[in-house]
């Protein structure tokens, strides 16, 4: 992922850092961008699982804390983020400072109970 990545007009970055998606039994590094309308993971170049995900905000109808988890079931360390969408899929990123990046996501959905309803 470029610094700055593919911003839509009116798109603003709101925070930005190193973290892990869990894809299956990979955790696969990259980046995570947060904007005031999606959320972007672009993996590593050195991962076997590459490419970009992307999240449209309004997608997102949960989010919470999570665990990473060793071989995609055991779980180890308490610093994961995880995403319930709209179709009831989840997606669990490890990142540093948890409690920072579910306020930020929050905020960026609305805050409070208009997250809560989306």
């Amino acid at each position: 992922m470029s610094e700055a990545p593919n911003l839509h007009p009116g798109e603003t970055v709101l925070k930005k850092g190193g973290a892990n998606m869990q894809r299956g039994m990979e955790t696969v590094g990259g980046k995570l961008t947060l904007t005031n309308q999606r959320l972007l993971f672009d993996a590593h170049a050195l991962n076997f699982q590459r490419g970009a995900t992307e999240v449209w905000l309004q997608q997102v109808v949960g989010q919470k804390g999570g665990w990473t988890k060793f071989l995609g079931s055991i779980p180890l360390v308490p610093n994961s983020i995880v995403l319930t969408l709209a179709d009831g899929q989840e997606l669990s990123f490890v990142v540093t400072g948890r409690a920072k990046w579910l306020a930020a996501i929050e905020k960026a959905r609305g805050g409070g109970e208009a997250a809560a309803s989306r």
